[in-house]
C-alpha cells in the first residue's frame, strides 16, 4: 500500500468539474520545509501536490480558497512531462480519498466567541487597580 498524507496551504481556489457524470474537485496544496543548508545557510523548499477529490460530496469546494491551511490524505501518482524548452519535468499528484480544513485563509479571522471560550474575562476595575482577579469555581484540581 502506497499513501500519502499533505498538510499545507493552497495555491489557488479549488475549480469543480463533471466528468462522466461524476464530480471532482481540483486543487493544489503547498508544504513549504525551512531547512539549513550544509553553510548553515536558512533555506525553503516548497513541495506542490496536485489534488483530484472525486466525490459527489462537493459541500466542502467553497471552503477550498487559496490560503486554506488543509490535511489531505490519499494515493500519489508522478506525472512526467516535457517542458516547452525540452526539459524533462515531474509533477506529484495524488488522488485525495479525503480531505479536512485546518485553518482559515485569513489568520487573523476569529470564530465567533470561540476564540475566547478558554479565557477568563477581566473586569476593568481589576485590571487597573494591579488585582488578580480570582475564579468563580473552586475546583480540586
Amino acid at each position: 500500500m502506497i499513501k500519502l498524507q499533505v498538510i499545507g496551504n493552497l495555491g489557488k481556489d479549488c475549480i469543480t468539474n463533471s466528468v462522466n457524470g461524476k464530480s471532482v474537485i481540483n486543487f493544489s496544496v503547498a508544504h513549504t520545509e525551512k531547512f539549513r543548508d550544509s553553510s548553515g545557510q536558512q533555506k525553503e523548499k516548497t513541495t506542490w501536490v496536485e489534488c483530484a477529490y472525486w466525490t459527489d460530496k462537493t459541500g466542502i469546494a467553497p471552503y477550498l480558497k487559496k490560503g486554506t491551511q488543509v490535511y489531505a490524505e490519499g494515493t500519489p501518482e508522478v506525472r512526467n512531462f516535457t517542458r516547452n524548452d525540452g526539459t524533462a519535468g515531474a509533477s506529484l499528484t495524488m488522488r485525495v480519498l479525503s480531505v479536512q480544513l485546518l485553518g482559515s485563509a485569513n489568520r487573523n479571522e476569529t470564530s465567533g466567541s470561540a476564540g475566547n471560550a478558554y479565557n477568563e474575562p477581566v473586569s476593568n476595575q481589576a485590571a487597573s487597580s494591579g488585582e488578580v482577579p480570582t475564579a468563580v469555581d473552586d475546583l480540586p484540581f
